[in-house]
């Protein structure tokens, strides 16, 4: 066993773009000793995306599972779950960008996910965008999304065992044990 590896968990990660926040749950499913499973919420729209997603990716380990799955993580969580995985899933705010447009699939696709991950076997690392820490956005659809996140943020926060912020690459824990 790996030393301060943890076999069953919930873990949300949140911080700003840039903060470390990936870089820091791709460490800690590194040191689970499990299997890891990367849960890849982006999709490409523009060459900048694309290359975002590229830098990702030359990141992983090549021995890691990856599902690509934009929309329905609650499926694609409770399809590669299992008490000997990690599953990695960055990121939910992409995910969300994903859904929200179509409020009845966001609505199913977010009670669904908040219904799934109490009950997955192994560990679970869950990355988000803290994005409600500026100023109100000026348009509807945006101060909607930041919204939502907050909201679900908050959900998932009540779900979790560790709980942990990040900026500038340095992780404060708001809740659970410390890294």
């Amino acid at each position: 066993m790996v030393k301060g590896a943890c076999f069953e968990m919930k873990e949300l990660i949140l911080g700003g773009a840039r903060s470390g926040k990936s870089a820091l749950a791709e460490r800690l499913a590194a040191e689970s000793g499990l299997g890891v499973v990367y849960i890849a919420t982006a999709t490409a729209g523009d060459a900048e995306m694309a290359g975002r997603i590229a830098h990702h990716r030359e990141r992983r380990p090549g021995g890691w599972g990856l599902v690509e799955e934009p929309r329905h993580l609650a499926a694609a969580l409770q399809g590669a779950a299992a008490s000997d995985r990690c599953l990695l899933v960055d990121c939910l705010t992409l995910w969300l960008n994903n859904v929200i447009a179509e409020e009845a699939l966001y609505r199913r696709e977010r009670s669904a996910l908040l219904d799934a991950l109490p009950g997955l076997p192994g560990r679970v690392i869950l990355v988000s965008n803290e994005v409600g820490m500026g100023i109100v956005p000026l348009g509807e659809l945006t101060r909607r999304y930041c919204d939502e996140a907050g909201r679900l943020h908050q959900d998932l926060a009540q779900l979790c065992d560790r709980v942990t912020l990040v900026a500038a690459g340095l992780p404060l824990v708001l809740k659970g044990n410390p890294l």
